[in-house]
């Protein structure tokens, strides 16, 4: 039998049965282990179903243009493959907005035209160079309304109207197409394609201009348009770079183009979220790798997304949290339905389907150019399986029929539909010999001629082998010792000989008559003979024409299930909402979080408030209540009952004191994250709140210095001040921790007074940016403030009648034994009557010693008092009820080892120094040791200037230097 030879033929395997859940179900129970990525000499691997879920290598771009103190811009988010608009505002002196733009988008490249303002190019070209981004400026020329408008009308999902179910044919009718045995090429079918698609490039123009005014106005903003332009010229320079089928602006991935609306949403800037800890990138170890995890943050706290999408929109939910009272509650509703005893296990079953679902729109988005993979319809059924399983457990919850995300995700699932596409994708594709071939392979039974041409080709064996024997027959037997036909999808079916060694000569092979010489290798030589030919003629394109065939298949199952596609982008929104949820839900169960009262009144009321993330790095965390009152400036707000006389006196401003370590910086901190979590829609870290909206949330608490910032701490500090004091309104909410530590504090607390208190003080330029807060009345905001400087607590600086809150952290001296040391001195729990401080009692807090083993314990517990101040003495200890005067920084230093000289002595120019009355120590006494020591050096002084360097003739300089030092008499005696 003479030796066969095939090439590019496909092994078989045995087949599965074709069901809906092939691919759904083998992923719900797959092992854990198929998922993760591994590391093979240096190169990660990962399985194919992350080629669509891992879009790290694109980046999110934005344009934007400035002129004459107006701003439009846009940004791609490649994830949602969606374009987000700006159109043309007015922007502020200081380019707020544009500030918190950037730092919501966050955006990789900045392009921006070389004719926009001149401080708007300064503040980008910053933003940028501290986030390690790419800034280009790019030609005005660029920069045109009118062809970001012909940009626009490029896109496809402007030019291609949307698929109505008429438009295509019913299942029905494409199956008895698919079975037509009729002769079909491509030509055909690109030529249907260009008549469902509208293919007159005159109409799909026109239906852009209709229709881009739904998206965009073109008229009233030309920033805008000119920027989105600008945008998709880049987006298209990218692609060409990595994708060499380039289609132009109509190839680009743009699902949606959607309109910002920052005035829905809580304004906070980076440094509030750096100081809140909102987010918290961790840099990898390698310093030759750019990739970062999440640290110990709130994001990192709350995400236990599943999803992509899900992930990206609790990011998004983080930087812009709601103002809408309706959105917030609905958010709630669904976190306390979720954490219902009687709903856990629906709850926990629905993340774990949100698990199977990938990216779906930009899986759609693929499929529409025509470059998906298997992967991708493999996605694509896992989530038709995946949200009939999710629509199932949202039947199981019980009292869930109020609930918002329910009642959306119940509208927008069409399970129906869903398990059709599902059912059609699974009874096309053979998911097995697609993961053999590489592309996506068509099932038997589907396409009459397609079974035929494929049963041809998995049975050319014997047909070659019997062409092999025919030939035989006709070749002498010394011409070659064996024979073999073998097919080359290039050229076709050829006769193979061995390579004699006569045929090595200058002679040349030999050529059978009838057969045509091809080519030859080292050991092989290839003809052509008539049956080769006629084997070509009828058989030799069968690879190739399997191929398209089934690319046919393909595209006509897309053509129906691509109505389909609107909705399942749709419910695949609604999934990563429910993801979110979902996620909250969890971490309400993990860390005990309360469901906070949302109510339209300006007040801030927390009982027994911990901080989200202090209390997962302690053993133990001690809550504190908090209440303050928007917009009461010039009074104090009543709340309770007046006639049981249980009322209570709330006001705008809480000023916070205590030790050193205490806890108020903290404190501070958890008033704003709890706030803060509130109006994202998560629970909070409380046993119960009140809480009215913020709209804007300002901190002066880190210090973020860079030498890329030409400004010293402390104007950094005062900037931070000044944009609270510009944008604040009587909704927001100010954190100010020990403003002014980085210059002197005579200064400092005058800057820090007259912010609250001094509305008329011109003793300063600086003075006038802070002294109006109080002053403002009803627009007054909500003002946490925690200090150090105790000097502004006397009677000619601070207002008896001031509306402020005093509040102070509490802490206990203990000794070795564990027992309280002095705890009814004034100082422990700090909170002293007016009448009661003295010079007596201020001098025995500073002159006792700390003894061995005394250490100091902060309780971590504050005091507060809502009244206003009762009239002030003269004393200088002259504070209400409430106010810590020592920071017990000298206690400390003097615990922790620091000699008891110095921290009394440091101790006793502090007090000076706040009393001012330095001058005192001019007139303080030496002792004898100290005049006894003034004697010494004075008379060592004499001795050296009596000494004649040249007249000694330069003798033994060293007992000379001795003696003057008056150490030879010393040595003398010890001699």
């Amino acid at each position: 039998m003479p030796a066969l030879q095939k090439l590019s033929a496909a092994p078989k395997r045995k087949r599965t049965p074709s069901n809906e859940s092939d691919v759904g179900q083998s992923d719900a129970e797959s092992s854990p282990h198929e998922a993760k990525r591994v590391r093979w000499e240096g190169k990660p691997m990962a399985t194919e179903d992350s080629d669509s879920e891992e879009p790290s290598a694109d980046k999110i771009c934005l344009a934007a243009y400035c002129q004459h103190g107006r701003v439009g811009c846009a940004y791609y988010d490649p994830i949602k493959c969606m374009i987000y608009v700006l159109e043309d505002t007015q922007e502020t002196a200081h380019f707020e907005l544009t500030t918190t733009l950037l730092e919501q988008a966050s955006p990789d490249v900045l392009l921006t035209s070389s004719r926009s303002d001149d401080d708007f190019l300064d503040v980008a070209r910053a933003h940028m160079d501290a986030a390690g981004g790419v800034f280009q400026i790019r030609p005005h020329k660029e920069f045109a309304a009118s062809k970001g408008r012909e940009r626009m009308l490029s896109l496809r999902l402007l030019s291609e109207l949307p698929s109505e179910d008429g438009d295509l044919p019913a299942s029905s009718d494409i199956a008895s197409t698919s079975s037509n045995s009729d002769t079909r090429n491509a030509y055909d079918f690109m030529r249907r394609r260009h008549e469902a698609n509208g293919g007159d490039p005159t109409i799909r123009r026109w239906n852009a201009s209709i229709r881009l005014s739904n998206f965009a106005s073109v008229d009233s903003s030309p920033l805008c348009i000119a920027s989105i332009g600008v945008l998709l010229d880049h987006l298209v320079r990218e692609r060409a770079v990595n994708d060499l089928e380039d289609e132009g602006i109509a190839g680009l991935e743009v699902r949606d183009i959607e309109a910002l609306s920052l005035e829905q949403f809580m304004q906070i800037n980076a440094d509030a979220l750096f100081s809140l800890q909102v987010f918290e990138n961790e840099s990898h170890a390698s310093v030759h790798s750019d990739k970062t995890k999440e640290g110990l943050s709130l994001f990192g706290t709350l995400n236990n997304t599943k999803t992509t999408l899900g992930r990206a929109l609790l990011r998004t939910w983080l930087l812009r949290p709601s103002l809408s009272l309706t959105v917030i509650k609905a958010r709630h509703d669904a976190v306390a339905c979720f954490i219902s005893s009687e709903n856990l296990v629906p709850a926990y079953a629905m993340h774990g389907h949100l698990k199977g679902i990938k990216n779906v729109p930009r899986i759609l988005q693929i499929m529409r150019s025509g470059k998906a993979k298997m992967s991708d319809w493999q996605g694509l059924v896992k989530f038709t399986f995946h949200s009939a399983m999710l629509r199932d457990n949202l039947t199981e919850l019980h009292q869930a029929s109020g609930v918002e995300i329910v009642k959306k995700f119940t509208a927008a699932l069409d399970i129906a539909s869903f398990r059709d596409v599902g059912n059609r994708i699974n009874e096309t594709i053979d998911w097995e010999e697609s993961a053999n071939a590489g592309r996506v392979c068509v099932r038997p039974n589907i396409d009459e001629e397609l079974d035929n041409r494929k049963h041809v080709y998995h049975g050319i064996d014997a047909v070659l082998s019997k062409v092999a024997e025919q030939i035989c027959q006709t070749v002498p037997p010394d011409y070659a010792s064996s024979l073999n036909v073998v097919y080359f999808p290039q050229l076709g079916f050829l006769i193979c000989v061995p390579m004699l060694e006569e045929w090595k000569t200058p002679e040349g092979i030999k050529v059978v008559d009838g057969w045509s010489f091809q080519f030859s290798s080292e050991s092989h030589v290839y003809f052509k003979s008539q049956e080769m030919t006629d084997m070509d003629t009828h058989i030799g394109d069968l690879h190739p024409s399997i191929v398209d065939r089934e690319i046919e298949i393909v595209q006509e199952l897309l053509e129906e299930i691509v109505v389909h596609f609107e909705a399942m982008s749709s419910a695949c929104d609604i999934c990563a909402e429910l993801d979110c949820l979902l996620s909250y839900a969890g971490a309400a169960r993990a860390f005990e979080y309360r469901r906070p009262e949302m109510v339209d009144d300006n007040i801030i009321d927390i009982k027994q408030g911990r901080h989200p993330l202090q209390e997962q790095v302690v053993d133990t965390f001690v809550p504190n209540d908090a209440h303050l009152a928007g917009g009461s400036g010039n009074r104090s707000m009543l709340v309770g009952d007046e006639a049981t006389n249980e009322a209570e006196e709330w006001n705008s401003v809480v000023l916070c004191t205590g030790a050193n370590a205490c806890g108020k910086s903290v404190y501070l901190k958890q008033v704003a994250l709890i706030t803060y979590m509130a109006q994202i829609g998560c629970f909070v870290p409380a046993e119960s709140a009140t809480l009215g909206i913020v709209d804007k949330i300002f901190t002066r608490i880190s210090t973020r210095e860079s030498v890329s910032k030409v400004q010293s701490a402390f104007m950094i500090d005062l900037n931070q001040v000044s944009l609270a004091l510009r944008n604040s309104t009587a909704r927001s909410l100010v954190l100010l921790d020990e403003f002014g530590k980085g210059t002197l504090a005579t200064g400092s607390y005058t800057f820090s007074l007259a912010l609250v208190l001094f509305p008329n003080s011109d003793s300063n330029c600086f003075v006038s940016w802070f002294c109006h807060l109080l002053n403002r009345g009803p627009d007054c905001p909500k003002l946490l403030c925690a200090t150090h400087f105790h000097e502004i607590f006397r009677e000619d600086l601070l207002d008896p009648d001031a509306p402020i809150s005093f509040l102070h952290m509490q802490v206990m001296f203990t000794s070795s034994s564990g027992h309280v040391l002095d705890p009814n001195s004034p100082h422990r729990l700090v909170k002293p009557a007016l009448d009661s401080v003295s010079a007596a009692s201020q001098d025995s807090q500073r002159d006792r010693k700390v003894g061995p083993g005394e250490k100091i314990t902060y309780l971590y517990r504050q005091a507060l008092r809502s009244a206003a101040l009762p009239p002030l003495t003269s004393s200088f200890y002259s504070v209400a009820e409430g106010l810590s005067l020592d920071s017990h920084a000298a206690k400390c230093a003097e615990i922790f080892g620091v000699p008891a000289r110095i921290v009394q002595r440091a101790q006793h120019v502090s007090d000076l120094i706040s009393t001012h009355e330095l001058g005192q120590l001019l007139d303080e006494a030496m002792t004898d040791k100290e005049r006894e020591d003034l004697e010494d050096a004075e008379a060592v002084c004499r001795r050296f200037l009596q000494w004649n360097l040249e007249g000694d003739g330069g003798g033994n300089v060293k007992a000379r230097l001795a003696e003057v030092l008056g150490r030879k008499d010393s040595e003398d005696s010890e001699d």
